[in-house]
């Protein structure tokens, strides 16, 4: 789902009880500015020093008097995913309403906070995050590694996560309602720098709903930590960790539909067909007889069976993404209509120790 931001929802931000979660690693150089730069409407300021060895945080204590800021340190580093749900749990703590998470590195606009916060404010979304792709003339500022890389990794989180209408899914700049980051199991989700896809794949588990905000992008001469080559195979196998595990949880474990039957029966079929295909073609090529028409449709027609399938499997979880958000829930539960509890992880903290600026 994408979103277009209406100016009178974006004024409501200053009705709003908002936390900023920052998370901090070698940020030095540009974490005051980013923390100088977030709009008046933002009642909390949680920067989380996640081991910075450059002392990020307390570089911030030392020269930034905004009342509204608190600083977080973890004793040891958790990466970026382990900051941001120790400021997750510190900003619901709080009694934050909203929470918007900033990366430290000064990439992300504050003037686009409203536009994040809007999905929210108006109860269409559990949980909003950016989008770089939206204008195409704005692409041109991207370099084109990251361009062809946003690309693949975007399909295989459509696969993984089950937001089929999202793209961008490694973009960090997020809103999340108070009350979805509280049902997160914040012990399950990985911790680095698949944080924002594994997030997406947990909130799907929630049935939250997501919403696509348009934004531009923006470089500057901030240095990433991330390594491409070191986290490929890791991202690949968690994608298809995260395929398996979403099929059984949505269409096993907690529901049994048509869909579920059109996989089975497709994944049966394909498998069967493709067996008769390899039989047929090695016995062919061990006697040096080709093979019949009718020998080669039995195996095709199978193939083509299951590959249908599948197919119809698929359309069926594209039209499955969540679309009443979670926070319309919490309104009923809280106006009285009964809601079954929910077995939270987050009871347990993050690791770390808290200091106030």
């Amino acid at each position: 789902m994408t979103i277009e931001t209406s100016k009178a929802e974006g004024e409501r931000c200053d009705a709003r009880r908002v936390a900023v979660v920052i998370p901090c690693y070698k940020a030095s150089r540009h974490i005051l500015g980013v923390v100088e730069s977030l709009p008046p409407f933002v009642d909390w300021i949680i920067v989380v020093d996640d081991a910075c060895p450059d002392r990020s945080g307390a570089i911030l204590q030392a020269q930034c008097t905004d009342p509204r800021l608190e600083v977080h340190f973890n004793e040891t580093n958790l990466g970026v995913g382990g900051a941001v749900m120790r400021g997750y749990q510190a900003a619901v703590a709080a009694g934050a309403e909203y929470i918007v998470k900033v990366d430290a590195d000064g990439q992300m606009d504050p003037a686009m906070m409203r536009a994040l916060l809007s999905p929210l404010l108006s109860g269409e979304a559990d949980y909003a995050k950016g989008n770089r792709f939206y204008d195409l003339s704005q692409l041109m500022r991207m370099p084109l590694v990251r361009i062809v890389g946003n690309a693949a990794l975007s399909f295989l989180a459509k696969l993984s996560t089950g937001y089929w209408d999202i793209f961008d899914p490694t973009n960090g700049y997020t809103a999340i309602h108070a009350d979805t980051a509280a049902r997160l199991p914040f012990q399950k989700i990985s911790k680095r720098y698949f944080f924002e896809t594994d997030m997406l794949f947990r909130l799907n588990t929630l049935r939250a709903v997501v919403a696509d905000v348009p934004m531009d992008a923006r470089y500057g001469d901030e240095v990433s930590n991330l390594k491409i080559g070191r986290i490929l195979g890791e991202f690949l196998f968690k994608h298809v960790r995260n395929i398996f595990k979403r099929v059984f949880y949505n269409y096993f474990l907690r529901d049994f539909t048509i869909a579920s039957i059109e996989l089975i029966a497709g994944a049966m079929l394909m498998a069967v067909g493709t067996a008769l295909g390899l039989s047929a073609w090695v016995s062919s090529i061990q006697s040096g007889v080709p093979n019949n028409p009718g020998t080669v449709m039995l195996a095709a027609l199978p193939v083509l069976l299951g590959l249908q399938l599948v197919l119809a499997f698929l359309s069926y979880d594209i039209n499955a993404v969540p679309r009443r958000p979670l926070q319309k829930f919490d309104r009923d539960a809280r106006a009285g209509v009964a809601r079954k509890p929910v077995d939270l992880d987050a009871a347990r903290p993050i690791e770390g120790k808290t200091r106030h600026g």
